[in-house]
C-alpha cells in the first residue's frame, strides 16, 4: 500500500463517518450526544487524507515511493464495515442475557396533574421501584419498548440503555401483566399502555428489581429514531 492508496482509505474512511454522523446511522453506534464528535473525526480524516495527498505530492520530485507495510490494508476494515454493515440495536438476546441496569435516581421531575402520562420505559421503571409508584397511581400510563422473554416465558418490555456507546448498552426492563397479546414476537416494539402495579420481581441474572405494569392496551409501533435510552445520562 502506498501513501496514495493510504490517503484513499483515510478519505473513504472519513466520508462514511460524515455520512453516519449526517443521518441516523451514528445512533447505531454511540449516544446523541457524540454526534459533534462522529463528525469532527470525519472531517479530521478527510484533511488528513488531503494533507497525505499534498504532501506526497510535493515530496515525489519523480522518483518512485516505497511502499508501505501490507498491515496498512486493515485500515480499509472500518471503512467496509460502515459501508457494507449496518448493525441493528441491541435487542432481546442481549437483553434477557444481561441484568437489568435500573439505577435509583438523584430525584424525580414533577409529572402533569392530568391526563394520560407518556414516560421513558427507563423513569416509569424508576418511579415504579424507588418512588414506590406514589406519582403514577390512579393514572393512565403509556411506555414504549421491544419485547423480550425469559426463560419460563415471562413478558418483558425493555429499553437498552447507555452510557457512550452500543458497547456499554444495558437493558432496563418492565414486567407485563394483565391484558397481554396472545402472541408475542421478540424484538417487536410496542407501545403499552396501562397503569401502575406494586407487583415486582427480580432479575434472574443479577436479582436487580423489575417492575410491572398493567396492561390495558398494547399495539406495535415502529422501532423509534434513537432505540437507545438515554434517561440515565442525558
Amino acid at each position: 500500500m502506498n501513501r496514495q492508496a493510504q490517503a484513499a482509505v483515510l478519505f473513504l474512511l472519513g466520508a462514511s463517518l460524515l455520512h453516519a454522523g449526517l443521518t441516523d446511522l451514528y445512533l447505531r453506534y454511540v449516544k446523541a450526544g457524540l454526534r459533534p464528535l462522529v463528525l469532527l473525526s470525519g472531517a479530521v480524516l478527510i484533511a488528513a487524507a488531503l494533507a497525505t495527498v499534498w504532501y506526497e505530492r510535493r515530496r515525489s520530485d519523480g522518483h518512485a515511493g516505497h511502499p508501505e507495510p501490507r498491515v496498512s490494508w486493515l485500515l480499509a476494515l472500518p471503512v467496509l464495515a460502515l459501508i457494507l454493515v449496518a448493525p441493528p440495536a441491541l435487542g432481546s438476546y442481549s437483553a434477557v442475557r444481561t441484568g437489568t441496569a435500573l439505577q435509583e435516581p438523584y430525584g424525580f421531575s414533577k409529572l402533569p396533574e392530568s391526563g394520560p402520562l407518556r414516560l421513558a420505559l427507563a423513569d416509569y421503571a424508576g418511579r415504579a421501584v424507588y418512588d414506590d409508584g406514589r406519582s403514577l397511581r390512579d393514572r393512565q400510563l403509556k411506555i414504549t419498548g421491544f419485547l423480550a422473554m425469559d426463560r419460563d416465558g415471562t413478558p418483558y418490555l425493555v429499553r437498552m440503555t447507555l452510557n457512550c456507546c452500543a458497547a456499554d448498552a444495558q437493558p432496563v426492563k418492565v414486567g407485563l401483566t394483565g391484558h397481554i397479546p396472545p402472541v408475542l414476537q421478540p424484538d417487536t416494539w410496542l407501545e403499552v399502555t396501562g397503569t401502575y402495579t406494586d407487583h415486582r420481581t427480580h432479575d434472574p441474572v443479577n436479582d436487580g428489581p423489575i417492575p410491572f405494569i398493567e396492561v390495558s392496551e398494547a399495539r406495535p409501533v415502529a422501532q423509534p429514531r434513537d432505540p437507545y435510552d438515554e434517561t440515565w445520562n442525558s
